[in-house]
C-alpha cells in the first residue's frame, strides 16, 4: 500500500484598511512563501462593489505602492450572491480569463467578496492548472465567521447545492472588519447563524458569550460584532484542523448543523431566504427535534430558541409547509440530498445539550412534523403579539 502524507497550512489575518498604502497585510500574505514579486488577479463580489466604488481603484494604488512585491494583473467584478453559483458561465469567464493573463500555479486569485461569490471564485481558480494560489478577503459576517475561513469550494448544478466543487485549502485568509459596513442590517444578522452553530456543536463557553451580549450584537456594535467573528472563525478552524477529517471523507458534517433542512428551504424559497436566515431556521428545527426526541433537555432547547429570536431571526418560513408531488413535506427532501452528497449512510448531527452533539442516523418524520408544528405555532404567537389591539 502506497501512503501519501500531505501537510495543509495557511494563515487567516485580522485586520482594519486592508488597502491602505501602509497596511503589509497582503502582501506579507502573498510572499510568505517566497520573498519575492507575485503576480495576481483581484476580483470583486459586485455586491462589493457596488457599496464601495472607490476600492477598485484603492487596490490599484496599493499595488503601486507595493510594485516591489505585488504585480497586479488587473481588478475584475464577479457577480455575487446565490446567482454566481447557479449560472456557470461566471466561474467559466473567471478561468478563461486566468488563461488569458498566463496566470500560473505560483500565481494568485485575490477574491474579496461575500461566501457564495467566494465559493465561485475559489473553484475556477482550484480548477485552474489544477490549482492556482487563493487569497480569500471575505466581506461578510458569514464569510469571516464560517465559510470565507475553511477549505470548501463549489457552485450549484443540475439543482443541487454545492454539487461540484473541491476541497482546496487558500493560501491565506484575511479578515478587515471595514468590509462589514458595505453590509445591510439583514445581512449582518443572517451571519451570526453560524456562529450560534459552532457554539451549540463545540464551545459552550461561546455561547453563553453570545448569550451575555445579545444586546449589543442585536445591535451590531462593531467591537461586539469584531469579538463574535474572531471567536466562531478560530473555532471553525479548530474544528477542520482538529477533528481528523477536514475534507469531509466520512459521513458526520457537524459543521453542517441545521442545514439539511436549510439547504431545502433555500431551494424551496428561491433563495428569498439567506443562507443564515435558513440555518437559522434549520437549527431551530433540528432543537425541536432533538427535544422532542428526548435528547435535548427543554431549558436547553429554550434557551437557543431565546438567543436566534433576541438577534432578531424569524424561525419560521411557509416552505416548511410545502408539499412535494407524493402529499409530502416537500422539506424532508433535504434529508435525501444530505445523504446522496455524502454518500454511505444518513448522518444529522443533533444536540444533547449546549456544546454537545451527537449523530444521528435515521429521523422520524413525524417528529419532524411536531418540531414543524411547534415553530408555526410561535411565528403564529409572536405574530399576533405584534399586531396592534384593536379598540
Amino acid at each position: 500500500m502506497q501512503r501519501v502524507a500531505v501537510r495543509f497550512e495557511y494563515p487567516v489575518f485580522f485586520t482594519r484598511g486592508l488597502f491602505a498604502p501602509d497596511n503589509t497585510v497582503l502582501v506579507d500574505a502573498l510572499c510568505r512563501l517566497e520573498p519575492r514579486r507575485h503576480r495576481a488577479l483581484c476580483v470583486i463580489d459586485d455586491g462589493v462593489a457596488a457599496a464601495w466604488p472607490g476600492l477598485a481603484r484603492e487596490i490599484e494604488a496599493y499595488a503601486e505602492r507595493h510594485a516591489d512585491r505585488l504585480e497586479l494583473l488587473g481588478v475584475q467584478i464577479m457577480a455575487g450572491g446565490e446567482r454566481v453559483k447557479n449560472t456557470p458561465e461566471h466561474v467559466e469567464r473567471l478561468q478563461a480569463d486566468l488563461h488569458r493573463l498566463g496566470v500560473d500555479r505560483q500565481s494568485f486569485v485575490i477574491a474579496i467578496g461575500g461566501g457564495a461569490m467566494l465559493d465561485a471564485a475559489g473553484y475556477a481558480a482550484a480548477t485552474t492548472h489544477r490549482g492556482v494560489r487563493l487569497i480569500r478577503v471575505p466581506t461578510t459576517v458569514l464569510a469571516q465567521n464560517d465559510s470565507g475561513v475553511g477549505v470548501k469550494n463549489g457552485i450549484n448544478a443540475f439543482g443541487a447545492k454545492n454539487f461540484l466543487g473541491t476541497f482546496a485549502p487558500p493560501f491565506a485568509v484575511i479578515n478587515d472588519t471595514d468590509f462589514l459596513r458595505t453590509l445591510d442590517v439583514r445581512d449582518q444578522r443572517a451571519g451570526m447563524a453560524e456562529a450560534i452553530k459552532v457554539g451549540l456543536i463545540r464551545d459552550a463557553r461561546f455561547f453563553d458569550w453570545l448569550e451575555l451580549n445579545v444586546r449589543k450584537l442585536a445591535a451590531f456594535e462593531p467591537e461586539a460584532m469584531a469579538a463574535q467573528i474572531r471567536w466562531a472563525a478560530e473555532i471553525h478552524l479548530q474544528h477542520i484542523a482538529g477533528a481528523g477529517d477536514p475534507f469531509e471523507t466520512g459521513s458526520a458534517r457537524p459543521l453542517d448543523f441545521g442545514h439539511w433542512a436549510a439547504h431545502k428551504l433555500e431551494a424551496l424559497t428561491h433563495h428569498a431566504l439567506r443562507h443564515g436566515e435558513a440555518v437559522a431556521i434549520g437549527m431551530a428545527l433540528d432543537c425541536r427535534y432533538s427535544l422532542e426526541k428526548g435528547l435535548l433537555p427543554k431549558a436547553d432547547c429554550d434557551r437557543i430558541l431565546a438567543l436566534l429570536t433576541g438577534l432578531g431571526f424569524t424561525l419560521w418560513s411557509d416552505a416548511l409547509d410545502e408539499l412535494d408531488a407524493r402529499g409530502e413535506r416537500a422539506v424532508l427532501g433535504g434529508l435525501r440530498d444530505f445523504q446522496e452528497h455524502l454518500g454511505g449512510e444518513l448522518s444529522v448531527t443533533l444536540l444533547t445539550g449546549v456544546g454537545r452533539r451527537m449523530e444521528a442516523h435515521e429521523m422520524d418524520h413525524a417528529l419532524i412534523g411536531r418540531a414543524i408544528d411547534f415553530l408555526r405555532e410561535q411565528a403564529r404567537q409572536a405574530a399576533g403579539a405584534m399586531r396592534p389591539s384593536a379598540e
